[in-house]
Protein backbone atom coordinates (compact mmCIF):
# COMPACT_ATOMS: atom_id res chain seq x y z
CA UNK A 1 0.00 0.00 0.00
CA UNK A 2 2.96 2.47 0.88
CA UNK A 3 4.09 1.80 -2.10
CA UNK A 4 1.18 2.18 -4.04
CA UNK A 5 0.81 5.50 -2.30
CA UNK A 6 3.91 6.57 -3.58
CA UNK A 7 3.17 6.30 -7.06
CA UNK A 8 0.17 8.16 -6.64
CA UNK A 9 1.93 11.07 -5.20
CA UNK A 10 4.84 10.47 -8.36
CA UNK A 11 1.38 10.87 -10.72
CA UNK A 12 -0.37 14.03 -9.04
CA UNK A 13 2.44 15.91 -7.42
CA UNK A 14 3.58 18.51 -9.85
CA UNK A 15 6.96 18.35 -11.82
CA UNK A 16 9.76 19.31 -9.36
CA UNK A 17 11.93 20.27 -12.66
CA UNK A 18 15.41 15.24 -16.47
CA UNK A 19 22.94 5.20 -31.13
CA UNK A 20 25.67 6.83 -32.78
CA UNK A 21 28.85 5.35 -31.12
CA UNK A 22 30.03 7.62 -28.36
CA UNK A 23 33.95 8.08 -27.90
CA UNK A 24 34.70 6.06 -24.86
CA UNK A 25 35.10 7.23 -21.02
CA UNK A 26 36.52 3.41 -20.50
CA UNK A 27 33.86 2.45 -18.18
CA UNK A 28 34.03 -1.55 -18.01
CA UNK A 29 31.65 -3.52 -18.99
CA UNK A 30 29.01 -4.66 -16.80
CA UNK A 31 27.09 -7.81 -16.87
CA UNK A 32 24.33 -8.47 -19.13
CA UNK A 33 22.06 -9.82 -16.14
CA UNK A 34 18.54 -10.06 -18.07
CA UNK A 35 16.28 -7.61 -15.92
CA UNK A 36 14.17 -10.24 -15.39
CA UNK A 37 16.58 -11.40 -12.55
CA UNK A 38 16.82 -8.23 -11.10
CA UNK A 39 13.21 -8.19 -10.47
CA UNK A 40 13.61 -11.13 -8.38
CA UNK A 41 15.43 -8.71 -5.43
CA UNK A 42 11.77 -6.83 -5.46
CA UNK A 43 9.30 -8.18 -2.71
CA UNK A 44 6.17 -9.57 -4.08
CA UNK A 45 4.15 -6.48 -3.50
CA UNK A 46 6.20 -4.56 -5.28
CA UNK A 47 6.61 -6.73 -8.43
CA UNK A 48 2.63 -6.04 -8.59
CA UNK A 49 3.34 -2.24 -8.30
CA UNK A 50 5.64 -2.77 -11.67
CA UNK A 51 3.12 -1.91 -14.37
CA UNK A 52 0.99 1.18 -12.79
CA UNK A 53 5.18 2.94 -12.32
CA UNK A 54 5.67 1.77 -15.77
CA UNK A 55 2.72 4.30 -16.66
CA UNK A 56 4.28 7.05 -13.92
CA UNK A 57 6.27 9.48 -16.47
CA UNK A 58 3.66 8.15 -19.22
CA UNK A 59 0.50 9.86 -17.49
CA UNK A 60 3.07 13.04 -16.36
CA UNK A 61 4.21 13.53 -20.25
CA UNK A 62 0.28 12.72 -21.53
CA UNK A 63 -1.04 15.62 -18.61
CA UNK A 64 1.93 18.05 -19.54
CA UNK A 65 0.94 17.31 -23.62
CA UNK A 66 -2.91 18.30 -22.37
CA UNK A 67 -2.08 21.23 -20.87
CA UNK A 68 0.01 22.82 -23.41
CA UNK A 69 -1.57 21.25 -26.44
CA UNK A 70 -0.40 24.61 -28.36
CA UNK A 71 2.78 24.38 -27.87
CA UNK A 72 3.66 20.70 -27.45
CA UNK A 73 2.58 17.57 -28.96
CA UNK A 74 3.36 13.61 -28.96
CA UNK A 75 6.06 12.01 -31.32
CA UNK A 76 4.89 8.64 -33.00
CA UNK A 77 6.14 6.69 -29.32
CA UNK A 78 4.35 9.13 -27.30
CA UNK A 79 7.16 11.38 -25.93
CA UNK A 80 6.73 15.08 -25.82
CA UNK A 81 8.02 17.17 -28.74
CA UNK A 82 8.28 20.53 -29.14
CA UNK A 83 5.44 21.12 -31.72
CA UNK A 84 6.11 21.84 -35.29
CA UNK A 85 10.08 21.78 -34.88
CA UNK A 86 12.93 19.56 -36.21
CA UNK A 87 16.28 19.95 -35.26
CA UNK A 88 19.01 19.41 -37.82
CA UNK A 89 22.74 19.24 -36.61
CA UNK A 90 25.53 21.36 -38.49
CA UNK A 91 23.20 20.96 -42.03
CA UNK A 92 25.13 21.52 -45.36
CA UNK A 93 23.70 24.79 -46.92
CA UNK A 94 22.29 22.35 -49.28
CA UNK A 95 20.31 20.29 -46.70
CA UNK A 96 18.97 23.84 -46.03
CA UNK A 97 18.06 24.81 -49.04
CA UNK A 98 16.76 21.32 -50.31
CA UNK A 99 14.72 21.37 -46.63
CA UNK A 100 13.84 25.21 -47.67
CA UNK A 101 12.13 24.27 -51.27
CA UNK A 102 9.99 21.31 -49.39
CA UNK A 103 8.52 24.16 -47.29
CA UNK A 104 10.49 24.07 -43.81
CA UNK A 105 11.28 27.36 -42.51
CA UNK A 106 14.49 28.08 -40.31
CA UNK A 107 13.23 29.41 -37.12
CA UNK A 108 16.57 29.38 -34.81
CA UNK A 109 20.13 28.71 -34.91
CA UNK A 110 21.90 27.99 -31.65
CA UNK A 111 25.65 27.97 -32.32
CA UNK A 112 27.53 25.90 -30.12
CA UNK A 113 30.67 28.19 -29.52
CA UNK A 114 32.48 25.38 -26.90
CA UNK A 115 31.75 22.66 -28.95
CA UNK A 116 31.84 23.94 -32.40
CA UNK A 117 28.48 22.72 -34.28
CA UNK A 118 25.21 24.27 -35.03
CA UNK A 119 21.79 23.37 -34.06
CA UNK A 120 19.12 24.51 -36.53
CA UNK A 121 15.46 24.51 -35.54
CA UNK A 122 13.54 23.86 -38.34
CA UNK A 123 10.01 25.02 -38.87
CA UNK A 124 7.00 22.44 -40.01
CA UNK A 125 5.46 23.32 -43.04
CA UNK A 126 1.74 24.35 -42.48
CA UNK A 127 -0.02 21.38 -42.27
CA UNK A 128 2.29 19.13 -41.80
CA UNK A 129 2.50 16.64 -39.07
CA UNK A 130 5.88 15.91 -37.14
CA UNK A 131 6.40 11.97 -37.92
CA UNK A 132 5.98 13.09 -42.02
CA UNK A 133 7.79 15.70 -41.67
CA UNK A 134 10.58 14.36 -40.16
CA UNK A 135 10.54 11.18 -42.57
CA UNK A 136 10.43 14.18 -45.41
CA UNK A 137 13.64 15.55 -44.09
CA UNK A 138 15.75 12.14 -43.68
CA UNK A 139 14.92 11.39 -47.49
CA UNK A 140 15.88 15.02 -48.50
CA UNK A 141 18.95 14.58 -46.90
CA UNK A 142 20.38 11.16 -45.94
CA UNK A 143 23.62 12.38 -45.17
CA UNK A 144 22.16 15.01 -42.17
CA UNK A 145 20.85 14.55 -38.63
CA UNK A 146 17.24 15.07 -38.19
CA UNK A 147 15.47 14.90 -35.48
CA UNK A 148 12.38 16.01 -33.01
CA UNK A 149 12.98 18.82 -30.35
CA UNK A 150 11.98 16.66 -27.40
CA UNK A 151 11.44 17.43 -24.10
CA UNK A 152 13.33 15.77 -21.27
CA UNK A 153 11.85 15.87 -17.35
CA UNK A 154 12.95 15.78 -13.78
CA UNK A 155 13.41 12.14 -12.06
CA UNK A 156 12.41 12.69 -8.66
CA UNK A 157 9.91 13.72 -6.22
CA UNK A 158 9.87 16.84 -3.02
CA UNK A 159 8.16 16.84 -0.54
CA UNK A 160 8.23 20.13 1.17
CA UNK A 161 7.53 21.69 4.71
CA UNK A 162 8.50 25.15 6.90
CA UNK A 163 11.78 24.71 8.41
CA UNK A 164 12.93 26.18 11.93
CA UNK A 165 15.77 28.87 11.99
CA UNK A 166 18.18 26.62 13.14
CA UNK A 167 17.55 24.47 9.55
CA UNK A 168 18.63 27.70 7.60
CA UNK A 169 21.73 28.91 9.18
CA UNK A 170 24.07 29.73 7.17
CA UNK A 171 27.64 28.04 7.86
CA UNK A 172 29.99 31.41 8.38
CA UNK A 173 33.04 29.74 6.92
CA UNK A 174 35.58 32.04 5.22
CA UNK A 175 34.53 32.02 1.72
CA UNK A 176 38.84 31.81 1.42
CA UNK A 177 38.08 28.54 2.61
CA UNK A 178 35.85 27.58 -0.48
CA UNK A 179 37.28 25.01 -3.04
CA UNK A 180 38.08 26.02 -6.23
CA UNK A 181 36.79 23.08 -8.22
CA UNK A 182 34.02 24.08 -10.57
CA UNK A 183 31.08 21.44 -11.17
CA UNK A 184 28.51 22.07 -13.73
CA UNK A 185 24.46 21.18 -13.68
CA UNK A 186 22.11 21.05 -16.11
CA UNK A 187 18.40 21.19 -14.40
CA UNK A 188 15.59 23.67 -13.99
CA UNK A 189 16.47 26.91 -11.86
CA UNK A 190 18.50 27.83 -8.79
CA UNK A 191 16.96 29.43 -5.41
CA UNK A 192 20.72 31.22 -5.15
CA UNK A 193 19.34 33.17 -1.92
CA UNK A 194 18.91 29.61 0.42
CA UNK A 195 21.15 30.02 3.29
CA UNK A 196 22.53 26.59 1.92
CA UNK A 197 24.32 28.91 -1.00
CA UNK A 198 25.62 31.66 1.33
CA UNK A 199 29.05 32.69 -0.21
CA UNK A 200 29.16 30.08 -2.88
CA UNK A 201 29.88 30.97 -6.05
CA UNK A 202 27.24 29.97 -8.70
CA UNK A 203 27.35 31.27 -12.28
CA UNK A 204 23.94 30.73 -14.09
CA UNK A 205 23.27 30.28 -17.74
CA UNK A 206 20.13 30.13 -19.81
CA UNK A 207 17.05 32.50 -19.30
CA UNK A 208 17.42 35.81 -20.79
CA UNK A 209 14.75 37.77 -18.82
CA UNK A 210 16.99 36.50 -15.43
CA UNK A 211 16.92 33.21 -12.93
CA UNK A 212 14.05 31.40 -12.39
CA UNK A 213 14.38 29.26 -9.47
CA UNK A 214 12.76 26.11 -8.81
CA UNK A 215 12.73 23.31 -6.27
CA UNK A 216 13.88 20.57 -8.30
CA UNK A 217 17.11 22.70 -9.35
CA UNK A 218 17.86 24.14 -5.58
CA UNK A 219 17.78 20.88 -4.40
CA UNK A 220 19.99 18.71 -6.71
CA UNK A 221 22.31 21.81 -6.71
CA UNK A 222 22.48 21.38 -2.75
CA UNK A 223 23.18 18.12 -2.68
CA UNK A 224 26.23 19.17 -4.83
CA UNK A 225 27.98 22.45 -2.88
CA UNK A 226 25.30 23.39 -0.24
CA UNK A 227 26.33 23.95 3.12
CA UNK A 228 24.77 25.47 6.43
CA UNK A 229 25.12 24.85 9.85
CA UNK A 230 23.82 21.22 10.01
CA UNK A 231 23.95 20.30 6.18
CA UNK A 232 26.12 19.81 3.53
CA UNK A 233 26.52 18.62 -0.05
CA UNK A 234 28.81 16.40 -1.91
CA UNK A 235 31.68 19.59 -1.89
CA UNK A 236 30.38 22.12 0.21
CA UNK A 237 31.57 25.95 -1.32
CA UNK A 238 32.57 24.15 -4.69
CA UNK A 239 32.01 26.55 -7.82
CA UNK A 240 28.70 25.90 -9.52
CA UNK A 241 27.75 26.58 -12.78
CA UNK A 242 24.11 26.23 -13.17
CA UNK A 243 22.14 26.23 -16.78
CA UNK A 244 18.79 26.38 -16.55
CA UNK A 245 17.06 24.49 -19.38
CA UNK A 246 13.01 25.15 -18.34
CA UNK A 247 13.01 29.30 -17.52
CA UNK A 248 9.57 28.49 -16.60
CA UNK A 249 8.39 27.80 -20.06
CA UNK A 250 6.01 24.88 -21.15
CA UNK A 251 8.59 24.11 -23.79
CA UNK A 252 11.56 24.15 -21.07
CA UNK A 253 13.63 20.81 -21.20
CA UNK A 254 13.83 20.87 -24.76
CA UNK A 255 16.88 19.06 -26.87
CA UNK A 256 17.63 22.37 -28.44
CA UNK A 257 17.97 24.11 -24.81
CA UNK A 258 19.78 21.11 -23.35
CA UNK A 259 22.38 21.24 -26.26
CA UNK A 260 23.04 25.12 -25.19
CA UNK A 261 23.83 24.23 -21.92
CA UNK A 262 25.99 21.79 -23.01
CA UNK A 263 28.01 24.20 -24.84
CA UNK A 264 28.37 27.17 -22.31
CA UNK A 265 29.29 24.19 -19.70
CA UNK A 266 32.22 22.95 -22.43
CA UNK A 267 33.11 26.76 -22.69
CA UNK A 268 33.67 27.42 -19.02
CA UNK A 269 35.73 23.84 -19.01
CA UNK A 270 33.67 22.41 -16.25
CA UNK A 271 34.81 19.14 -16.36
CA UNK A 272 32.01 16.88 -14.51
CA UNK A 273 28.03 17.75 -15.42
CA UNK A 274 25.60 16.55 -13.94
CA UNK A 275 22.25 15.75 -15.68
CA UNK A 276 19.26 15.02 -13.52
CA UNK A 277 16.84 14.94 -16.55
CA UNK A 278 15.39 11.82 -18.34
CA UNK A 279 13.50 11.25 -21.59
CA UNK A 280 13.53 9.00 -25.02
CA UNK A 281 16.80 8.95 -27.03
CA UNK A 282 17.54 11.21 -29.48
CA UNK A 283 20.06 11.87 -32.49
CA UNK A 284 20.78 15.43 -31.55
CA UNK A 285 21.14 15.16 -27.83
CA UNK A 286 23.58 12.17 -28.54
CA UNK A 287 25.56 13.99 -31.15
CA UNK A 288 26.58 16.77 -28.91
CA UNK A 289 26.82 14.40 -25.42
CA UNK A 290 29.31 12.67 -27.71
CA UNK A 291 31.12 15.81 -28.68
CA UNK A 292 31.37 17.01 -24.56
CA UNK A 293 32.68 13.00 -23.79
CA UNK A 294 34.99 13.64 -26.49
CA UNK A 295 36.96 16.79 -24.92
CA UNK A 296 37.32 14.99 -21.92
CA UNK A 297 34.09 16.03 -19.67
CA UNK A 298 32.15 13.41 -17.59
CA UNK A 299 28.48 13.69 -17.91
CA UNK A 300 26.70 12.33 -14.53
CA UNK A 301 23.21 10.89 -15.34
CA UNK A 302 19.99 9.48 -13.18
CA UNK A 303 18.66 6.64 -14.57
CA UNK A 304 15.05 7.57 -13.85
CA UNK A 305 12.12 6.16 -11.64
CA UNK A 306 10.53 4.26 -14.84
CA UNK A 307 10.97 1.07 -12.92
CA UNK A 308 12.93 -2.13 -13.23
CA UNK A 309 11.44 -3.24 -16.18
CA UNK A 310 11.28 0.01 -18.30
CA UNK A 311 13.25 0.94 -21.23
CA UNK A 312 16.38 2.70 -20.98
CA UNK A 313 15.82 6.30 -20.57
CA UNK A 314 18.70 9.21 -21.58
CA UNK A 315 21.03 10.58 -21.21
CA UNK A 316 22.05 8.20 -19.01
CA UNK A 317 21.90 5.25 -21.35
CA UNK A 318 23.86 6.91 -23.88
CA UNK A 319 27.81 5.23 -23.72
CA UNK A 320 29.95 7.07 -21.60
CA UNK A 321 27.63 8.34 -19.39
CA UNK A 322 28.44 7.81 -15.99
CA UNK A 323 24.24 6.54 -14.77
CA UNK A 324 23.11 6.32 -11.49
CA UNK A 325 20.96 4.85 -9.51
CA UNK A 326 19.35 5.63 -6.20
CA UNK A 327 18.97 3.64 -2.53
CA UNK A 328 17.50 4.76 0.88
CA UNK A 329 18.67 4.67 4.36
CA UNK A 330 19.20 0.84 4.47
CA UNK A 331 21.32 1.09 1.30
CA UNK A 332 18.65 -0.97 -0.98
CA UNK A 333 17.71 0.29 -4.42
CA UNK A 334 14.83 2.07 -5.18
CA UNK A 335 11.97 -0.01 -6.11
CA UNK A 336 11.34 2.31 -9.00
CA UNK A 337 14.79 3.05 -9.75
CA UNK A 338 15.92 1.87 -13.58
CA UNK A 339 17.77 -0.96 -13.95
CA UNK A 340 20.20 -2.05 -16.48
CA UNK A 341 23.77 -2.11 -18.16
CA UNK A 342 23.66 1.93 -17.81
CA UNK A 343 23.58 1.73 -14.17
CA UNK A 344 27.35 2.43 -13.17
CA UNK A 345 27.11 3.61 -9.43
CA UNK A 346 24.19 3.79 -6.78
CA UNK A 347 24.00 6.79 -4.09
CA UNK A 348 21.73 8.16 -1.46
CA UNK A 349 18.62 8.96 -2.84
CA UNK A 350 15.97 8.62 -0.22
CA UNK A 351 15.43 9.54 3.46
CA UNK A 352 17.09 12.93 3.42
CA UNK A 353 16.22 16.65 2.83
CA UNK A 354 17.45 18.96 -0.35
CA UNK A 355 17.22 22.59 -0.29
CA UNK A 356 13.96 23.83 -1.77
CA UNK A 357 13.41 27.42 -3.69
CA UNK A 358 11.05 28.57 -1.04
CA UNK A 359 13.82 28.67 1.50
CA UNK A 360 13.19 26.02 2.96
CA UNK A 361 13.66 22.34 3.44
CA UNK A 362 12.23 19.04 1.76
CA UNK A 363 12.17 15.27 1.77
CA UNK A 364 13.35 13.97 -1.61
CA UNK A 365 13.18 10.81 -3.12
CA UNK A 366 14.42 9.47 -6.53
CA UNK A 367 17.51 8.68 -9.12
CA UNK A 368 17.74 12.73 -9.16
CA UNK A 369 19.16 13.04 -5.70
CA UNK A 370 21.36 10.30 -6.02
CA UNK A 371 23.36 11.73 -9.39
CA UNK A 372 24.68 15.25 -7.98
CA UNK A 373 26.48 13.17 -5.28
CA UNK A 374 28.17 11.04 -7.74
CA UNK A 375 28.89 14.34 -9.34
CA UNK A 376 30.64 15.80 -6.54
CA UNK A 377 32.60 12.96 -6.06
CA UNK A 378 33.89 12.49 -9.16
CA UNK A 379 34.86 16.66 -9.61
CA UNK A 380 37.10 15.64 -6.30
CA UNK A 381 38.89 13.54 -9.00
CA UNK A 382 38.77 15.39 -12.68
CA UNK A 383 39.04 19.27 -12.25
CA UNK A 384 39.06 19.91 -16.03
CA UNK A 385 38.46 17.88 -19.05
CA UNK A 386 40.96 15.50 -19.72
CA UNK A 387 40.09 12.15 -21.15
CA UNK A 388 42.57 9.63 -19.64
CA UNK A 389 42.24 12.18 -16.16
CA UNK A 390 38.37 11.09 -16.76
CA UNK A 391 38.76 7.34 -17.20
CA UNK A 392 41.12 7.26 -13.89
CA UNK A 393 38.31 9.13 -12.13
CA UNK A 394 36.06 6.85 -12.75
CA UNK A 395 38.36 3.85 -12.30
CA UNK A 396 39.22 4.81 -9.01
CA UNK A 397 35.46 5.86 -7.93
CA UNK A 398 34.78 2.51 -8.80
CA UNK A 399 37.48 0.69 -6.83
CA UNK A 400 35.88 2.75 -3.72
CA UNK A 401 32.48 1.57 -4.14
CA UNK A 402 30.56 -0.62 -1.71
CA UNK A 403 29.72 -3.75 -3.54
CA UNK A 404 25.90 -4.51 -3.26
CA UNK A 405 23.57 -6.82 -4.13
CA UNK A 406 25.33 -9.81 -6.28
CA UNK A 407 28.79 -10.06 -5.99
CA UNK A 408 31.22 -7.62 -8.63
CA UNK A 409 29.29 -5.22 -10.66
CA UNK A 410 25.28 -5.39 -11.54
CA UNK A 411 22.54 -3.87 -13.19
CA UNK A 412 21.29 -3.14 -9.84
CA UNK A 413 23.98 -1.07 -8.38
CA UNK A 414 26.07 -0.79 -10.85
CA UNK A 415 29.93 -0.87 -9.30
CA UNK A 416 28.07 -0.42 -5.67
CA UNK A 417 27.47 2.37 -3.69
CA UNK A 418 29.30 5.75 -3.07
CA UNK A 419 28.68 8.85 -0.94
CA UNK A 420 27.17 6.75 1.91
CA UNK A 421 27.96 8.98 4.16
CA UNK A 422 26.37 12.30 2.10
CA UNK A 423 23.05 11.79 2.59
CA UNK A 424 21.76 15.10 4.44
CA UNK A 425 19.70 13.56 7.46
CA UNK A 426 15.16 14.22 7.23
CA UNK A 427 14.57 16.66 9.85
CA UNK A 428 11.22 17.61 8.75
CA UNK A 429 8.09 17.53 11.25
CA UNK A 430 5.57 18.07 9.28
CA UNK A 431 5.67 17.64 5.64
CA UNK A 432 3.00 18.58 3.28
CA UNK A 433 2.90 17.63 -0.92
CA UNK A 434 4.00 19.96 -2.98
Amino acid sequence: MLRLAFILLMITAPAVQAQIGLPNVRLPALPQVPLANTERLLSTDTQTDLGALRDVRRLRVRDLIRRNRALLQADPNGAAIVRGEILAVSPEQSDLDAASAAGFTVLRVRTLDGLDVRIVVLGVPPGMDALRALQKLRALAPSATFDYNHIYTNSGTLVTAAAGSAALQSDQQDSTAQQPMKLGLIDSGVDTAHPVFNGAPIHQHGCPAGPVPDPHGTAVASLMIGRSVDFHGAVPGAQLYAADVYCGSPTGGAVDALADAFSWLASERVAVINVSLVGPPNVTLEAVIRMVVARGHLVVAAVGNDGPAAPPLYPASYRGVVGVTAVDSHRRVLFEAGRGPQVRFAAPGADMSAANSVQTFGLVRGTSFAAPIVAGLLAERLQEPDRQAAERAVDDLAHRAVDLGAAGPDPVYGWGLVGGDLAPEPRLSAARTR
